[in-house]
Parts: C-alpha cells; structure tokens; sequence
C-alpha cells in the first residue's frame, strides 16, 4: 500500500531556514513546498490544500499569523505550527486566538528531533514509520 504523502508548506523569508526544515521533512519522507514570500504561498494554497502549514510569524510584506488565518480560512483542516525567534511572538498570537484558532509556536532556532516531534504530534503520522510497515 502506498503511504499517505502529507503536504506541509514551509515559510520563511530566510532561504536558508527554508533549505534547512525542506531538508529535515523531504528525509523523513514529506512533500514539501518552500516558499520565501508568504503572498506566493498564499496563492500556491489556492490551487493545493496543505496538510501543514510551517511559517515564520515575523515576515514581509505579510506577518505569518495573519498568513496562517488566511490559509485557515481556505483550509481549516490544516495544521499551522508558528516558528520564532522573537520572544515578543506570543503576544502577537493573541490575534489568532481572539479568532478562535490556537496555533503552535516553537522558538528559533529549533532542534530538528523537537520539530520533528511536534510535527508528528500535530499531523498524527510519521512517513517513515508508514514506509517501514
């Protein structure tokens, strides 16, 4: 049988974040799409519904709370976990909850073992234990 392939969108006006978590994911066996620009992804998630949604929260010309609203508008289903290096980002978060929606939000920089836990957590599966069975 063939296993269930997640998308995740990942996030970050810093390409060399995004080089790093497409990494991490592609080897534990996810589809990812990177994206510099969060208008870009935003558009992308008109045509492909992510399975998850990674995004840095201070960014331009779009900050990623009000970026992961939006994608959660068109795909409710979707997962969001927050990445940031500003300890000020909680606060900011308080936007989203006041709309009802609880992201996750890890700090920068993140060890690949906790993202990869939160990740499993979140969507409920890990690619490579389904390769395995």
């Amino acid at each position: 049988m063939e296993p269930c392939k997640l998308l995740i969108f990942v996030v970050d006006d810093e390409m060399s974040i995004v080089s790093t978590l497409v990494t991490i994911l592609e080897h534990e066996g996810y589809d990812v799409m990177p994206f510099t620009n969060p208008l870009a992804a935003l558009e992308a998630a008109n045509f492909q519904a992510p399975d998850l949604l990674i995004t840095d929260v201070v960014m331009t010309p779009l900050d990623g709370i009000e970026f992961a609203i939006r994608v959660k508008e068109r795909h409710p289903n979707c997962k969001v976990l927050l990445l940031s290096g500003n300890p000020a980002t909680s606060e900011l978060c308080e936007g989203a909850r006041a709309k009802g929606l609880d992201f996750t939000l890890l700090p920068k920089p993140t060890h690949p073992t906790v993202l990869l836990k939160q990740i499993h957590s979140l969507i409920g599966v890990n690619p490579a234990e389904q390769l395995q069975d």
